[in-house]
């Protein structure tokens, strides 16, 4: 069956999923209080639904104004799913979280591979390594 439902506000079909995603936002405003949760971040739209993996739950988050901690004003987190024959559930396998301001894309953190920040304006270190942390909280979250 295939899942082309990326928006998390449509994978929550179920109580469960519900409340993971609830987890989820609850551990983002950990970093910042003042993150505000999308759970439609994309438009349904022709283009848009051309764009989406169908491999993934995003959610963004978006700050009150740019803030230098973050070196954003927005974020996408982009949840990585696997599934294969042998197991029914889809698992999450990584996550994806890029960083925007007004002009662009200023960072990207993937915890598939080495957990690397890549990008001209990176957060700091500090929040780099919350994010780390948080990554491997989601999974834990998403995955039991």
């Amino acid at each position: 069956m295939e899942n082309t439902k990326v928006n998390a506000a449509e994978q929550a079909v179920t109580l469960q999923m519900a409340s993971k995603l609830g987890a989820i936002v609850h551990l983002f405003k950990q970093c910042n209080g003042d993150l505000r949760a999308d759970l439609q971040p994309w438009a349904d739209d022709p283009h848009t639904r051309d764009l989406m993996d169908p491999d993934s739950i995003d959610i963004g988050f978006h700050l009150p104004g740019w803030s230098r901690r973050w070196q954003a004003r927005s974020l996408l987190l982009q949840i990585r799913l696997y599934s294969d024959s042998e197991m029914p559930q889809r698992r999450a396998i990584g996550l994806d979280i890029v960083g925007f301001s007004y002009m662009s894309e200023q960072w990207r953190f993937s915890s598939i591979g080495g957990g690397i920040f890549s990008g001209n304006n990176l957060p700091l270190l500090e929040l780099q390594q919350q994010l780390r942390h948080l990554s491997h909280q989601i999974l834990e979250v998403l995955n039991t």
